[in-house]
């Protein structure tokens, strides 16, 4: 029995077609790129800051007022960390951006602008410090 195949333009056609996806998969498949990359996991402790040496300084024209405050923190906050203030026992939060640093180091002076501050409105300072 002789099965020959015949050759015809539908299977010429579909054999090009054929041909065509597996040339334009593999040109896909060879300009795949993967950049380096790290993975990783870790673990370590959260200490807090010790907060001393806190000044206020009066209004020079009216003392019933406070222009700004100062302390340190130990240890020294990293160069971009953060800090924020309460002087009424985190009621009112003073604006971020009102405390600038002195730059890291083993301790950090603190300053922080609160003009127009009243004193009378001092009842308990709250000072939050993040690296």
């Amino acid at each position: 029995m002789n099965h020959a195949v015949s050759i015809t333009p539908r299977r010429i056609i579909l054999v090009a077609f054929l041909a065509l996806v597996a040339v334009a998969t593999y040109g896909f498949a060879a300009a795949n790129t993967v950049p380096a990359s790290n993975a990783g996991s870790g673990a370590a402790g959260i200490s807090g800051y010790a907060v001393t040496n806190i000044h206020y300084t009066l209004n020079g024209t009216n003392p019933t007022n406070i222009d700004s405050l100062s302390f340190t923190l130990t240890p020294g906050l990293a160069t971009g960390g953060a800090t924020r203030i309460s002087l009424n026992g985190g009621g009112i939060w003073l604006a971020a951006g009102s405390c600038t640093s002195s730059g890291p180091g083993a301790t950090s002076t603190i300053t922080c602008n609160a003009v127009g501050t009243a004193v009378t409105a001092l009842s308990n300072l709250n000072v939050v410090a993040a690296q």
